[in-house]
Formats: C-alpha cells, sequence, structure tokens
C-alpha cells in the first residue's frame, strides 16, 4: 500500500501473491482468500490494477484474466473502488514514457518511494500502478 501526503510517497507495505494449488480452480480461490485477508487487514478505500493487454501467447493472456477477474471480485465484494490504467500510462507516468522496460520501473518506484533496494518486478509494477493511482487522482480523493 502506498500513500501521498503533498510530494511525498510512503510505502507501508507490499508483497506478491504467488497462489498454491494443484490446478486452477485451486490457485484461483487461494489467490482470493489471500487478497480478501490483506483486503481485510490492510482496509483499502480505493485500488488501482492494470487492464489486461493480449500478448502473443493466448494461454497466458487468459490466465492473467481469470486472475484479474478474481482481483476485482474480491475487491468489488469488499466495495472498494477500482481504477484501471493501461501498462503504457503506468510506464508513462513513472518513467516518462509508454515504452518503458520492467528494469526501467522498478529503478524509478525505488526512487520515488526512497528504497534501499530494487524491488522485485511483480511489486515494483504494482508499486507503480498505485503511484500512477496517486499522480492521476485530485488529491481530495486520496
Amino acid at each position: 500500500m502506498v500513500t501521498a501526503e503533498g510530494n511525498r510517497y510512503q510505502l507501508h507495505d507490499f508483497g506478491v501473491i504467488r497462489p498454491k494449488g494443484d490446478d486452477r480452480p485451486t490457485r484461483l480461490a487461494d489467490l482470493a482468500l489471500r487478497l480478501a485477508k490483506i483486503v481485510e487487514e490492510q482496509n483499502p478505500d480505493q485500488a488501482a490494477v492494470e487492464t489486461p493487454f493480449t500478448g502473443r501467447n493466448p494461454r497466458s493472456t487468459f490466465v492473467l484474466a481469470e486472475a484479474r477477474g478474481v482481483i476485482l471480485s474480491v475487491l468489488g465484494s469488499a466495495k472498494i473502488g477500482v481504477t484501471d490504467y493501461t501498462p503504457a500510462e503506468v510506464k508513462k507516468s513513472i518513467v516518462g514514457h509508454g515504452r518503458a522496460e520492467k528494469s526501467q520501473i522498478a529503478f524509478m518506484v525505488s526512487r520515488l518511494l526512497g528504497l534501499s533496494k530494487t524491488p522485485p518486478h511483480d511489486a515494483a509494477d504494482a508499486m507503480a500502478i498505485a503511484l500512477t493511482h496517486i499522480h492521476h487522482r485530485p488529491r481530495q480523493e486520496l
């Protein structure tokens, strides 16, 4: 979770959920349970997610869409407002152009949040989405 006060950002917590299970339904259920627990503990009032993109591998796109559906369901059940951002919007907001590499995103997230080391790419992506949301929302809404 990232918050802002003026031009100062604060990272409260972060992590990566790696769903467990032998099959896709079990992994999706695990994702839902673990995310619901995080939402209950952190009690966010809003959330931001990246819009789906179509990759070269249709199977990967489908798997990501299923996970995104679970995430949106958990957030919707908790009555948390959700804003979508495209990958290009996130990259432009954080790095300054829409074709940034993952390493550039991770580097800039570290700088913006004053982290002592670069976070893993998945965590950096989530932090970048949160920062993009902060940049795009009027201050009184945060």
